[in-house]
């Protein structure tokens, strides 16, 4: 009990939030938005640093577990015992492979693996990061990409996580943008944050669709 009193008051003072969904001060990966389309924002993100883990359970048990073992590290269980700020978001993807054909509402809610992901402050390299302690975590850089973001508040359960991958994929057709790979979860807050003030995103890499003249 002591160990996770500590671990939630590290995570709030690492993360700079509180109950009213306070940000400042935490480091987000740079983008660039190229355009806007309704509620969709196209982003393009340059290559960047990550510790990730694989973490089985339901979506929602996953990102539990998977946050512990990422919090552990940033908060001093690596070669060199120091402290990673915190930055957001926090990253869950489906780490087995999803049929784009298959409606994201019906993908199962079932036990299965997450990947998890903790992006890195800008001033690390791979080579200056601190190792991880746990074998489970790999450090990652990123690639570049473009992503289609839509961005809401309040749940992030597992049933409210589909309805929104869902809405952003039926609405990317009429973009001008087609899916390039498979729908990520973003969360920018932590759990105990008020609902109403949450930062949640789900998102997609896409490719701008060239139309052919007939």
């Amino acid at each position: 009990m002591k160990r996770r009193l500590l671990l939630l008051a590290s995570a709030i003072s690492a993360t700079g939030c509180s109950v009213v969904g306070d940000r400042s001060g935490t480091e987000e990966p740079k983008f660039e938005t190229i355009a806007r389309t309704g509620e969709l924002e196209i982003r393009h993100y340059a290559p960047r640093l990550a510790a990730e883990t694989t973490a089985r359970g339901t979506e929602e048990e996953a990102r539990t577990a998977g946050f512990k073992v990422l919090a552990a590290f940033i908060f001093g269980a690596n070669q060199g015992k120091r402290e990673i700020a915190m930055t957001a978001p926090v990253t869950q993807a489906s780490a087995e492979k999803i049929a784009m054909t298959v409606p994201v509402a019906a993908q199962p809610t079932s036990p299965g693996q997450w990947l998890i992901r903790f992006y890195m402050p800008s001033n690390y390299t791979a080579d200056t990061l601190p190792v991880p302690n746990d074998p489970a975590i790999r450090i990652v850089t990123v690639p570049g990409e473009t992503l289609a973001v839509l961005r809401f508040s309040d749940s992030r359960s597992a049933e409210a996580m589909a309805e929104k991958r869902t809405e952003l994929l039926t609405a990317l057709p009429a973009t001008g943008w087609a899916t390039a790979g498979d729908p990520v979860d973003m969360f920018y807050d932590p759990p105990w944050t008020l609902p109403s003030l949450r930062r949640n995103e789900v998102a997609v890499p896409v490719r701008k669709i060239r139309f052919q003249n007939i």
